[in-house]
């Protein structure tokens, strides 16, 4: 029975060739259009993951402020102070916590031969290079016994090797920090960075020396990443250990200021969710505009063959060979339309390529771009979306066409 109506639908297909071709067009344009706007968002969402994965995902920065409410009989405004003590209260707090470090920062004067340069200095564990993400492009990281030692040595970012060397190449080379010297170990990949952003020109020294430029019992900031996705917990242990250390109330936001980067995320994931179902309604609007140009062709179609659908149900054709027949034809019409459709978006998106997206924004950011990337999952959404659209389209048409009465059709001229 399959085969019997798909050979009648393709021979009503092959009957009007121009009117189907033009139907089918129709139909390929919506179906495309649904596909190109779901890998849209789809594109959206990996860059969004992407900008966010440059810099590590499970990652915590802590930062003292001044207190905004009343507690413990202090007044609002009392500054709060980190010390070194208050690593071990977060790791004790939060056993989750995965790798710490403190961090304490100055810009300093950095000096290599005759350049000169007034630079951010970070003074850090080791462990940040992990926590932060930082890739490194030539020779090697800090370690632990270069932060035991005290070792004179320095991790410089890639736009301060540019600004020092000038192109030369700088492992091995010293520059003057305030005076006095680091050995350059490690050069780092070139980090997305964004208006002045000063990620790329940052120098990192072991924290341990860091007290040859400024008073590190006072902490800057305290880095850490975490195991597991409970990153609601540990913000919420490291603001309750703080908050007691302190005597500030645990939901004062600007006691503390708490970077978490996993709360960011999730939040951009929320509007790119939505951004995905606005685009495949728009989509499927769009598709649907092909599918009221398919019903209209069936209904013409149902018209024109008014004496043929008389003389089957003469014969004894029944309502529902009658119905499915025509709803047949319109899935024939369908489907071709939406191959060519899938067709042309896969042409279109390799054709169109990186959709400029943050490095219109940030330096080298490429990687962060939208890519109209179609997997197997939106093919398999767009066509549901096909589908139904068809089965609405070709229902109403079908549905006249096996209501007819039989005397009347033959009737027809």
């Amino acid at each position: 029975m399959v085969k019997d109506l798909m050979t009648q639908a393709y021979g009503a297909m092959r009957h009007n060739r121009r009117r189907t071709a033009l139907t089918m067009l129709g139909m390929a344009w919506g179906i495309a259009t649904v596909v190109l706007l779901l890998a849209y968002g789809a594109g959206f969402g990996r860059a969004i993951e992407t900008i966010f994965a440059n810099w590590g995902t499970r990652i915590i920065g802590v930062f003292p402020g001044r207190t905004s409410q009343q507690a413990g009989g202090q007044k609002a405004g009392t500054k709060i102070r980190f010390t070194f003590d208050d690593i071990d209260r977060i790791v004790n707090a939060a056993p989750l916590v995965h790798r710490i470090t403190p961090m304490v920062a100055k810009d300093c004067v950095v000096q290599q031969d005759v350049r000169t340069y007034t630079l951010p200095i970070n003074g850090v564990y080791p462990s940040m290079f992990k926590i932060q993400a930082l890739n490194l492009g030539e020779g090697r990281l800090m370690d632990e016994d270069d932060e035991l030692s005290r070792a004179p040595i320095a991790v410089i970012g890639s736009e301060a090797k540019n600004k020092l060397f000038s192109g030369q190449p700088a492992l091995g080379q010293y520059v003057r920090i305030d005076g006095i010297s680091y050995r350059v170990i490690g050069v780092l990949s070139p980090h997305m960075q964004e208006g002045d952003d000063s990620i790329n020109k940052l120098i990192y020294i072991p924290f341990s020396t860091m007290s040859d430029f400024k008073d590190t019992h006072y902490l800057d900031g305290i880095w850490l990443d975490y195991e597991g996705n409970e990153y609601e917990l540990v913000e919420h242990q490291v603001r309750a250990v703080l908050a007691q250390q302190y005597n500030f109330k645990p939901d004062d936001k600007r006691a503390i200021f708490v970077f978490n980067m996993m709360k960011q995320l999730k939040q951009f994931q929320i509007i790119t969710a939505g951004l995905q179902v606005l685009l495949a309604f728009i989509g499927t609007l769009t598709l649907g505009i092909g599918g009221v140009g398919l019903m209209n062709i069936m209904l013409v179609s149902v018209t024109q063959r008014t004496r043929e659908i008389g003389v089957e149900k003469a014969l004894g054709g029944r309502r529902r060979d009658i119905l499915f027949q025509f709803l047949a034809e319109a899935l024939a019409i369908t489907f071709a339309g939406g191959i060519a459709g899938i067709a042309m978006a896969y042409a279109i998106s390799i054709g169109v390529g990186r959709l400029t997206f943050y490095s219109a924004v940030a330096k080298n950011a490429e990687a962060a771009d939208i890519r109209l990337i179609i997997d197997p999952k939106i093919v398999f959404i767009a066509t549901i979306i096909l589908t139904l659209v068809g089965l609405v389209s070709g229902m109403l048409p079908a549905i006249k066409a096996s209501r007819l009465d039989p005397i009347e059709a033959l009737r027809y001229e």
